[in-house]
């Protein structure tokens, strides 16, 4: 290679000369592409699905207010390219691989979407490009997926390509955390390749956090995501407990919040749901398991997060039993499917598991979400309730609350089985 190749592609453009290749345009990837163009960069947006770069396109995607104003005002703009031709990667001076990493029915990390992403990076990799992975995945991913298959194609990493592992962190519905707003971590394969990556994507992060390894960086990632979900089964917990001592678990978490060091105060609920917690503790379990490692805390954890649909299931059978109605007929509303309020992802959501249950348990289920028009459960087809207050309902199980669902006919409702602990005014059972 012409060693004045190696020696311009150290030195950082300016980011208005600067081109982003974002593959993977969902969740993480779209509002990452749309932070790099606010920044005054360009970017190349890659996606297998016509579908999906076909309703980025007509804005109807779910993202924050202030990032579909940013789409609205880029129609038509040569500033963000969408794209299904991978071939377009290589204008890029920098590519970022943003794709999901779910677990299958087995909770067996499912790398189906990473590995075929990276290998598009890899084919289409040019001398002096930066490569990052972004992903949440197993310890070592970057080194299997990048590295290995890049000195296989004669490109050495920190000296022909740069490559660097820097875990997203984008929490969907949140205002007060976009993506310019939020510190990122990242490792490089060598110091060299940790300097590009600071430099390309500290243009849109408030703060870049370096660390000594891509291997570095993954591990915090799984960290920061199970150390949530131990705490979400915990306060669940603790919760049950607060129920059977005749106590308000709200009022022991707002109490214990008082405390101004030492307590992080977690909200119980109907399960956990979503991209991330769910999901990405597994990516660790497993790669534990083929090592002979164990991991008790994190598998009681992730065990609890599973039965913890179920738990609300079983409270729905006892409050309506208590109003003598057996479950078997009875009609049954969920309020709220969506994983988490804000959003219109149903992904893992606790919602479809207890849909399911309700009505293997006979139950006359139906659902109602302003941000989701319909689900499917176990191959059947719902669709959203637009006036529940319409219907006479043997049970309101409140799974969701957007923060503008009108929440003042479950006064009238019958029994209210309250799985988020959030609701207010209303006479209801808990969890």
């Amino acid at each position: 290679m012409d060693p004045t190749q190696v020696a311009t592609a150290t030195v950082p453009a300016p980011v208005s000369a600067l081109t982003l290749g974002v593959v993977g345009l969902g969740y993480v990837g779209l509002p990452t592409a749309l932070a790099f163009v606010a920044a005054g960069g360009r970017v190349v947006g890659y996606d297998v699905s016509d579908a999906r770069r076909a309703a980025i396109a007509r804005g109807e995607v779910d993202l924050l207010s202030r990032d579909l104003d940013r789409l609205a005002t880029l129609d038509g703009d040569d500033r963000l390219v969408l794209t299904g031709d991978p071939t377009q990667l290589a204008t890029a001076d920098a590519v970022v691989v943003c794709v999901p990493t779910p677990v299958d029915e087995h909770l067996t990390p499912d790398l189906t979407a990473l590995r075929a992403a990276s290998a598009v990076v890899v084919e289409q990799a040019r001398p002096g490009q930066l490569l990052v992975l972004t992903s949440t995945t197993y310890v070592g991913t970057t080194r299997d997926l990048l590295e290995a298959p890049l000195r296989a194609r004669g490109l050495e990493p920190g000296v022909d390509v740069f490559v660097a592992f820097s875990p997203e962190r984008i929490d969907p519905a949140n205002e007060n955390f976009p993506v310019e707003a939020t510190p990122r971590v990242v490792g490089g394969l060598t110091p060299a390749c940790t300097r590009r990556a600071v430099d390309v994507l500290g243009r849109m992060a408030p703060r870049m956090h370096e660390v000594s390894s891509p291997e570095a960086a993954e591990m915090t990632k799984l960290h920061e995501n199970t150390f949530r979900a131990v705490n979400l089964a915990y306060v669940n917990e603790i919760a049950d407990v607060c129920q059977r001592l005749g106590l308000d678990v709200a009022e022991v978490v707002g109490a214990a919040a008082t405390k101004p060091f030492g307590f992080m105060p977690f909200t119980p609920g109907p399960g956990v749901g979503g991209h991330c917690i769910p999901c990405d503790p597994h990516y660790l379990l497993w790669q534990l398991r083929a090592d002979r490692t164990d991991a008790p805390l994190v598998e009681a954890t992730m065990k609890a997060i599973a039965a913890r649909p179920g738990r609300v299931v079983q409270r729905a059978r006892d409050v309506l039993a208590e109003a003598g109605r057996p479950l078997a007929g009875a009609r049954v509303l969920v309020l709220g499917v969506a994983y988490k309020p804000g959003v219109a992802d149903v992904r893992e959501s606790p919602a479809l598991e207890i849909i399911e249950r309700l009505r293997r348990g006979g139950a006359a289920v139906s659902f109602t979400d302003q941000h989701v028009d319909r689900v499917r459960v176990a191959g059947a087809q719902l669709t959203s309730v637009d006036a529940p207050w319409r219907t006479a309902w043997d049970l309101v199980v409140v799974h969701t609350l957007h923060a503008d669902v009108d929440t003042h006919w479950l006064a009238h409702a019958g029994a209210v089985l309250d799985a988020t602990y959030r609701l207010a005014g209303v006479d209801c059972e808990r969890v």
